[in-house]
């Protein structure tokens, strides 16, 4: 894949020395699969000699059920990435506006479908929060607006306020929104910031929910979106009948039933968020950005090298990290952790002290 669209999570090369990677690249659960989701995944392997459900029905009630929102408003996805390219490929926008630093595969779609991509930068002295005064003041540079909320790379989330303060001034241009929405499951407060329920109100307005990063199913592929009857009945004719496999459907309806699960999730997270959080801001040369979700972005000091160097360095040890300066918007200072288990976040801390040894 061209290094400007690369990703996390590539854990098929091999390991110097043999084994596992220790994968901090990619922002998975590392709770790993549902009690739920593992069963109804053996269960449901003598149903793959069918086609998969082409409506989906289990799935999107549960859908419908557990995030409040409509029925008749949901489009599934081959995971959340696979739905800006059926949006986009649907809508066909000419100009699209991306606050940068942000998921890559947001542009990737936008060019796929012919767009150009216009970008708003997020300024890193301000901790790379949203200016949504400065962003309705560019409104007009785009005809769709994508907002990452939480906002991958830098976690940080989009209020309720200054996304509708953005919603009335799109519909006042006429201009498409998407929310990306796929980090906000780790939100404690999830409710304080979620589009989902504006949808009803907003016709131009298109909310996408990643099921694979909470659950742990990114080998699944499933997500997604929330819009108008009339936007999703367009979009579903577009993509694949079948782009949602049959254990998928089954694993995302077990997935949602399995509160336990979320409530060990939630209490997890809480806790390692805000020791590696601390740990990491308190080495020498290591700027963390306060997190929100599961993921944290780190600035290096010159002392530590460039990211790229960085990363080669804790390949080195067996653990992967997230380089992020292919990101429009950040330079090669800065890379990202996903948040882990005690003693993978303990064993992260070690390699980077074990470096800052070795650099002096």
């Amino acid at each position: 894949m061209n290094r400007r669209f690369a990703h996390g999570g590539n854990i098929y090369d091999a390991k110097p020395g043999g084994g596992e990677w220790l994968d901090f690249s990619a922002n998975i659960n590392p709770m790993g699969l549902s009690s739920f989701v593992r069963r109804a995944i053996e269960e449901g392997i003598p149903r793959l000699v069918h086609y998969p459900d082409p409506s989906a029905r289990a799935l999107k009630q549960a859908i419908a059920e557990h995030y409040g929102v409509p029925f008749s408003g949901i489009v599934l996805g081959n995971g959340g990435a696979e739905l800006f390219y059926v949006l986009f490929h649907t809508v066909r926008p000419k100009r699209v506006l991306l606050p940068v630093p942000s998921f890559s595969e947001y542009e990737r779609a936008a060019l796929s479908a012919g767009a150009e991509v216009v970008y708003f930068s997020l300024r890193e002295e301000d901790d790379f929060h949203l200016d949504e005064e400065a962003l309705c003041a560019q409104m007009e540079a785009g005809d769709c607006l994508i907002l990452g909320s939480p906002n991958n790379p830098t976690g940080q989330r989009v209020t309720r306020s200054a996304l509708e303060h953005v919603l009335k001034e799109a519909r006042q241009k006429d201009v498409l929104t998407v929310v990306d929405e796929s980090f906000m499951d780790f939100c404690a407060d999830a409710a304080e910031f979620t589009a989902r329920r504006l949808v009803a109100e907003y016709d131009r307005l298109v909310v996408v929910q990643s099921l694979t990063k909470f659950f742990a199913i990114p080998g699944l592929r499933l997500g997604f979106a929330v819009a108008s009857q009339t936007l999703a009945e367009r979009m579903d004719a577009a993509k694949d009948p079948w782009n949602a496999n049959s254990l998928a459907q089954a694993a995302g309806v077990a997935a949602l039933a399995d509160e336990e699960y979320q409530r060990r999730t939630m209490a997890w997270l809480s806790v390692e968020r805000e020791f590696l959080f601390s740990a990491l801001s308190a080495l020498h040369g290591v700027k963390a950005y306060p997190p929100t979700v599961n993921f944290i972005l780190l600035r290096l000091a010159p002392s530590w090298g460039n990211a790229s160097a960085f990363c080669a360095l804790m390949r080195g040890k067996g653990i992967l990290l997230r380089d992020c300066s292919n990101y429009p918007g950040l330079d090669d200072t800065f890379v990202r952790v996903a948040v882990r288990t005690r003693e993978d976040n303990e064993r992260l801390l070690e390699a980077f002290r074990r470096i800052e040894e070795e650099q002096r």
